[in-house]
């Protein structure tokens, strides 16, 4: 008599069961993390640091963009005020993926507190829309681990690709804002979003030629003030 390992219907899934789901979850995702992981240990070796700066990053830090950012920031020695404000400027929209990730579906203690560090973009977008009852602690886990691990090794394989190559590639550190413009240019496509580039773009100009010397860290705060305006703006133009 054949004996069948599907569980019975209605019955939650096994554990192998969710840690496979949970590493299929992040397949897709993993596409797109592993080739900017190599990007990061690429920038790591061309920007003159030793190459466990990468997976440290991904592991220390594991912010997506924000570790492309920190590479040329740290190189550069830039003051740490600098680097803290950047940092929450560009991360500050994790705030708002607290309120809406389904961090309750992990259990309390160490896995939800590496499921709130993990909370990622990739990791938000996968799991903020799928439906409850597919939720589970060890699949939502299992998912961002595999998720920050195609970092570290997309790293490493970048360090190596990097330390091979008999010449650093010229360019390659425009790889972050390459990536930045592609992303600019899909939230144009809505044409809602047009406001907000311009916005940027008058941030950028005022603090190129108002703060020289610390043009980043004054373009994000002009663009956030900015961004303040036009949302009080907007809220009081819809409530009139």
């Amino acid at each position: 008599m054949p004996v069948s390992n599907a569980a019975p219907s209605g019955a939650p899934p096994s554990r192998r069961a969710q840690i496979a789901a949970g590493l299929g979850d992040s397949l897709g995702v993993g596409l797109g993390i592993f080739p900017l992981g190599i990007a990061l240990g690429v920038l790591v070796i061309q920007a003159g640091l030793p190459w466990w700066v990468s997976p440290a990053l991904a592991i220390g830090v594991f912010a997506g963009s924000v570790e492309l950012l920190l590479v040329g920031m740290i190189a550069a020695a830039t003051p740490l005020v600098t680097i803290a404000v950047t940092v929450l400027a560009v991360n500050f929209r994790h705030v708002f993926y607290a309120l809406s990730f389904p961090v309750s579906r992990v259990t309390r203690g160490l896995p939800r507190a590496y499921s709130i560090y993990a909370m990622v973009d990739e990791a938000y977008a996968t799991y903020v829309l799928m439906p409850p009852e597919k939720l589970t602690s060890a699949r939502m886990v299992t998912g961002q681990l595999a998720m920050q691990a195609y970092w570290v090794f997309g790293g490493l394989v970048g360090v190596w690709l990097a330390a091979a190559l008999p010449a650093p590639i010229e360019g390659f550190e425009f790889a972050l804002v390459a990536l930045f413009i592609v992303m600019t240019l899909d939230a144009l496509r809505s044409r809602r979003e047009i406001p907000s580039a311009v916005l940027a773009g008058l941030a950028v100009t005022i603090a190129l030629f108002a703060f020289p010397e610390q043009a980043l860290l004054a373009a994000l705060l002009i663009f956030v003030g900015g961004l303040a305006v036009r949302y009080a703006a907007t809220t009081g133009a819809a409530r009139a």
